[in-house]
C-alpha cells in the first residue's frame, strides 16, 4: 500500500511564487488564477513592537478522513491509489457541497472543465518522476513529496529527524500535509498558535498507519 504525503518546511518559504507557475503550467491551470491548486498564505503580525510576515504554503491535505468524498452525492470526489483526493468532472454536478465542507479552502470551479477541482499531488507523473511539479521547482526546497508507508522515502526520513504540526487538526481529517517545526526557535514562537499540537514521528505514525489500512479499502488501485 502507498500513502502519500507532503512535509513543508514553510521557514524556507521565500513567497517565490515558482510552485504556483510550475503547478498552474503543469496541470493546465489560468496563469494568474488565485488559489486554484495550491497558494501561499500570508500572517502578518507583531512581536515586541517589530512586525513579521509568516508564509504557509498550502493546497488540499488529501486528508485521511476527507469530508470532501463524504458529502459527494455523485461520488465525483474520490480517493484513487495512494490515497489521493481527487475529482472526476464527468460526475461533478457543481453543487458545492464538498467546497463548503472543505477545511482548508483547496477547492475551486474550474470553468474549462465545468467542474471542482483542486489539487491532485501531480498522480499522473508520479510514477514517471516519483515528485510533484512544486517540488521539483521550488529554489529552497520546502517541499518533500513521498510515501509514508515506505521507510526509506525521503519524507519519512525527515519526518523522523524534525517535530511538525497539522493545520486545522482538531477538525480530525488527518491531513497530510506536515508543516515542519522551524528551526528557528524566533520564528517558530512566531508562526505557531499556543494551542498547536506539536508531533514527532514516532508519535503519530502508528495513528496515520491504523486509519490508512482502514480507509486503504475505498482507494482505487
Amino acid at each position: 500500500m502507498m500513502n502519500y504525503a507532503m512535509a513543508l518546511d514553510y521557514q524556507n518559504c521565500i513567497n517565490c511564487r515558482a510552485c504556483e507557475v510550475a503547478c498552474k503550467e503543469e496541470n493546465g491551470v489560468q496563469l494568474g488564477a488565485d488559489k486554484q491548486r495550491i497558494w501561499v498564505g500570508i500572517v502578518e503580525g507583531s512581536s515586541n513592537g517589530k512586525p513579521f510576515v509568516n508564509l504557509y504554503p498550502s493546497q488540499c491535505n488529501h486528508c485521511i478522513d476527507a469530508p470532501c468524498v463524504s458529502v459527494c452525492p455523485t461520488n465525483a470526489s474520490h480517493y484513487i491509489k495512494g490515497g489521493i483526493v481527487k475529482v472526476e468532472p464527468d460526475k461533478c454536478i457543481l453543487c458545492k457541497a464538498c467546497m463548503e465542507s472543505c477545511p482548508y479552502d483547496a477547492r475551486f470551479i474550474d470553468d474549462t472543465k465545468v467542474s471542482v477541482d483542486k489539487c491532485t499531488f501531480c498522480e499522473h507523473q508520479i510514477e514517471e518522476t516519483g515528485t510533484t511539479a512544486c517540488q521539483a521547482t521550488c529554489p529552497t526546497k520546502v517541499r518533500t513529496f513521498g510515501d509514508l508507508d515506505d521507510p526509506g522515502s525521503d519524507i519519512v526520513k525527515l519526518l523522523k529527524t524534525r517535530k511538525f504540526f497539522f493545520q486545522k487538526e482538531e477538525i480530525g481529517t488527518l491531513p497530510k500535509l506536515f508543516y515542519l517545526v522551524p528551526e528557528d526557535e524566533t520564528y517558530a514562537q512566531q508562526s505557531i498558535g499556543p494551542n498547536t499540537k506539536i508531533h514527532t514521528w514516532e508519535e503519530i505514525q502508528p495513528l496515520y498507519e491504523r486509519a490508512a489500512i482502514t480507509r486503504s479499502q475505498s482507494w482505487k488501485q
